[in-house]
């Protein structure tokens, strides 16, 4: 067993309490700090993962217009060689010597002509495909811009409310760590624990009108006398806070 350990061990029942009340009472001052900024974190973060993929969705449809202006340019070239090609074709018609080479040149400007006219067709489909994407792209901007003003007035009204409670709960945060610091780790993390389970975060409560301070449930006499007496640490049967009486815990203290 460590020392510390040992000094946890020899720690007085009582003493043990007013620690865990004094880390409960600082704790809950940092929680009601961040309950004051509500939502505003997550809504902040939501709306920059909007932000982000809009302005994905923005360089992608960007990207899909270049490569279809590519692809009109490359059936632009397609269309002019083959234009090319049937003026070549058409000149050497006039130098067959037989039907078989001229119908055979025949077909090739027939061929040729194919090539324009899908070139054309291709071409007025890229059009089309690229006059929907700008569409899409005049919405996806006009949402964009709107979501980051947004962004903008969360994040102002995020640091303001920061900025009003950044130094008391820097140094609620540390006060914090010293009172945990004066704890055993087994009863830390018996408390962290009960903290994460219940919904306000009060691991330790007063008791308060012959009732458990976190659920309201009435606690029998007997037991209320063994909270005031604190030879041990009692937990609510109900709910498992580690329950304390002020009066008699804190009264004492008082005294010393």
């Amino acid at each position: 067993m460590t020392t510390k350990a040992k000094k946890a061990d020899e720690t007085p029942v009582e003493e043990k309490l007013r620690a865990l009340y004094d880390l409960q009472t600082i704790d809950a001052k940092i929680d009601r700090i961040r309950t004051v900024r509500g939502e505003l974190p997550l809504e902040v973060r939501d709306l920059e993962d909007e932000v982000a993929g809009l302005e994905t969705r923005l360089n992608n449809l960007n990207d899909e217009i270049k490569s279809l202006e590519e692809q009109i340019a490359d059936k632009k070239n397609v269309a002019k060689e083959a234009a090319a090609g049937i003026k070549k074709y058409e000149a050497q018609q006039g130098k067959v010597r037989n039907n078989r080479e001229f119908d055979s040149l025949n077909k090739e400007i027939e061929f040729q002509n194919l090539e324009i006219q899908l070139a054309e067709k291709r071409q007025k489909e890229y059009k089309i495909q690229i006059d929907g994407k700008k569409e899409l792209v005049v919405g996806v901007q006009a949402n964009l811009e709107e979501r980051k003003g947004d962004l903008k007035l969360k994040k102002e009204e995020l640091e303001d409310i920061v900025s009003e409670t950044r130094k008391e709960e820097e140094e609620l945060i540390s006060r914090s760590k010293q009172a945990e610091a004066k704890i055993e780790e087994r009863l830390i993390n018996a408390y962290k624990r009960i903290r994460q389970n219940v919904r306000n975060g009060l691991a330790v409560v007063p008791v308060q009108r012959d009732a458990c301070g976190g659920c309201f449930n009435k606690i029998p006499p007997q037991r209320q006398l063994d909270i005031r007496l604190h030879k041990k640490i009692i937990v609510c049967e109900h709910c498992g806070r580690v329950l304390v009486d002020q009066d008699s815990l804190f009264g004492k203290k008082s005294e010393n």
